[in-house]
């Protein structure tokens, strides 16, 4: 059963969907176009809460009614279709409470929006490097079983074959509603290939993920940019190219700096770039307007140590645990291979709880 705060939560959105029909057919909201348009979004986004809370209502009254009359009824036949009613009208109620608590939950606006990916060794040497590889064929995984895109933006790779720095975009339906999860610090413990004694060493790579946005949902002037050019260089710093095609941008009121060296083409990597400094700006933007958080991709990323993780992948043990749902698998391959659904429905779970809870 629901309880008497959200109860009264959705008797009060009840009301306000009847005030929006009121409105909606008054002469003086009708002729104020803007306030039209917010009567008609708003009723759009309460509508199907409402219908199934006036559901609630009534089977919730017949589940009542029904366990009132078995209580007196003295007709075996009768009694025995009652408890039948009741059972049936009981799960019906439960399915529509599962209904109600979802549409309660927010929205996240961000959650059909394509996403870059930022993939960075931290603690651990040469194996954290080698890490953050292994976590990019771990999203390239998880992109091709949701059928979405993966499209190289920056990689950066160290002398012992690792990557030091990788960024990419993946597109596709409702990506960052999955890859919102995978922001922090990824601790693996394994036994590296150049470890002669086997001994398990423990290292960290970071993920940020960002939002892509579109240009009319971020303004850039362009008389704030500095545009440097340069060669793109491969592991140990070598020349993969003879022509200054790689492209470094610095956003000045904000300090950002961004860079693509992917592409051979100048312009193709001046237009991923700008790409990554609109997405960070619109994270920006976002922190201001939340003010929840001075920082929020220094919080998605961490410090890289050790200590820090939001989850653990271990190699000996066959284990991933994610640590802030305290959810382990014992299943690493498939993991690695970019299965991480169950992660993401129990880490949604849990936000729609606390989402729920705030509102009670």
């Amino acid at each position: 059963m629901l309880d008497r705060a959200l109860l009264k939560h959705l008797a009060d959105t009840e009301a306000e969907h009847e005030e929006a029909l009121m409105e909606m057919s008054d002469p003086d909201v009708i002729a104020n176009t803007s306030r039209y348009q917010e009567v008609i979004i708003r009723h759009g986004e309460i509508k199907a809460l409402v219908e199934e809370y006036r559901r609630y209502l009534v089977v919730s009254e017949e589940v009542d009614d029904a366990t009132e009359l078995s209580e007196i009824e003295e007709d075996p036949e009768m009694r025995e279709y009652l408890q039948s009613v009741i059972v049936e009208r009981s799960s019906e109620l439960e399915r529509i409470e599962g209904t109600i608590k979802r549409l309660l939950v927010p929205k996240d606006p961000d959650d059909e929006k394509d996403v870059i990916v930022e993939l960075r060794a931290a603690a651990g040497g040469d194996e954290a490097g080698l890490w953050a590889g292994d976590l990019y064929r771990m999203y390239r995984g998880l992109a091709e079983k949701h059928g979405w895109a993966v499209e190289p933006i920056n990689f950066s790779w160290s002398d012992g074959g690792g990557l030091a720095f990788g960024q990419f975009s993946v597109k596709g339906c409702g990506v960052y509603s999955k890859f919102k999860w995978e922001a922090g610090p990824h601790r693996v413990q394994r036994i590296p290939k150049t470890e002669s004694q086997g001994r398990v060493h423990t290292s960290v790579a970071t993920v940020a993920v960002l939002p892509e946005v579109k240009d009319i949902e971020v303004e850039i002037n362009e008389n704030d940019l500095e545009f440097e050019t340069f060669r793109s260089t491969g592991p140990g710093g070598q020349s993969v190219n003879t022509t200054d095609s790689a492209v470094r941008i610095k956003h000045r009121p904000s300090g950002i700096v961004v860079s693509c060296q992917d592409e051979k083409s100048q312009l193709q990597n001046k237009v991923k770039a700008m790409r990554v400094l609109r997405a960070r700006l619109y994270q920006q933007q976002l922190e201001q307007q939340l003010g929840k958080r001075a920082d929020a991709r220094k919080l998605q990323v961490g410090t890289g140590e050790r200590a820090e993780k939001i989850r653990t992948y271990n190699f000996k043990e066959n284990r991933v645990t994610d640590h802030r749902i305290s959810l382990t698998v014992h299943n690493l391959d498939n993991v690695l291979d970019g299965d991480l659904d169950k992660f993401h429905v129990v880490l949604a779970d849990r936000e729609a709880a606390e989402s729920i809870a705030d509102i009670a």
